[in-house]
């Protein structure tokens, strides 16, 4: 299965723009890869103070991820600005190309706006696409291992983090994923964006697709604006787990949500 990953600059609160750029990506990708996953809130950047941006799952960003999905014959991950008319969310999204598309709303909301102005998921998304199993999380949740956890060693096959990860935390977020890859003995794909948002925060990439042992698969140069595609092995990954079946000593424990 191939995996393309998309690192690309959002341009803050345009709508219009961002929905270009990503089309021209997704566009290129057409028949020539399994799943596209996008940054986190790829259509407007990190604008969680600006409800007005927020969309219903039937708006313009996701009729546009369905449109490339059907089109390119492949699945379509990442996260967007969501509302239910009274409640916002950064809502993590895959879409597969027969329409049918997962939602779950980011759990751990980032200290400050985002906390202030969205409601946080209580669900976990797992989708099953291709034969191969999927979990898909938002950036400040690579934090959270039990949220994370690979509880039975085969509820997914690969974990993927959408992400606007700041530039003076990067190390962070590259030895976060690493570890993510190796305790729950998973593909780990982490896309995020590049440039500066309206914070004043400053983002640099390092979107990557690591193996079950942490290797990494695909990697970007600093600031790279770039769409990438790797090869996953889900075959070679049953075979390491069975070989060494850590998962069946997993730590069992309930989630209080």
């Amino acid at each position: 299965m191939k995996l393309s990953l998309v690192q690309q600059q959002i341009i803050w609160g345009n709508k219009t723009q961002n929905l270009a750029t990503f089309a021209q990506e997704a566009h290129a990708l057409y028949g020539n890869t399994d799943i596209v996953v996008l940054p986190e809130m790829f259509s407007t950047g990190f604008c969680v103070s600006r409800p007005e941006l927020a969309e219903t799952p039937d708006g313009e960003t996701m009729k546009e991820v369905k449109r490339w999905a059907s089109e390119g014959n492949f699945a379509v991950v990442g996260s967007f600005m969501a509302t239910d008319g009274k409640k916002f969310y950064n809502r993590a999204f895959f879409c597969q190309p027969n329409g049918t598309i997962s939602f779950a709303d980011k759990h751990h909301l980032f200290i400050g706006d985002e906390q202030k102005y969205f409601t946080s998921g209580k669900n976990i998304l797992d989708v099953t696409f291709r034969n191969v199993k999927f979990r898909v999380l938002v950036c400040f949740d690579v934090r959270f291992p039990v949220w994370s956890r690979n509880m039975n060693g085969n509820d997914y096959d690969v974990l993927i983090y959408v992400a606007n990860w700041p530039q003076d935390r990067i190390e962070t977020w590259d030895i976060l994923l690493k570890a993510r890859a190796i305790e729950n003995q998973a593909y780990v794909c982490g896309v995020n964006v590049v440039g500066k948002d309206n914070y004043n925060i400053y983002h640099c990439g390092h979107s990557t697709l690591l193996d079950t042992r942490g290797r990494t698969t695909i990697t970007f140069t600093e600031n790279e604006l770039a769409t990438k595609t790797g090869e996953i092995d889900i075959e070679k990954q049953n075979q390491i787990r069975k070989r060494l079946p850590f998962g069946a000593v997993n730590d069992q424990f309930s989630i209080s949500k």
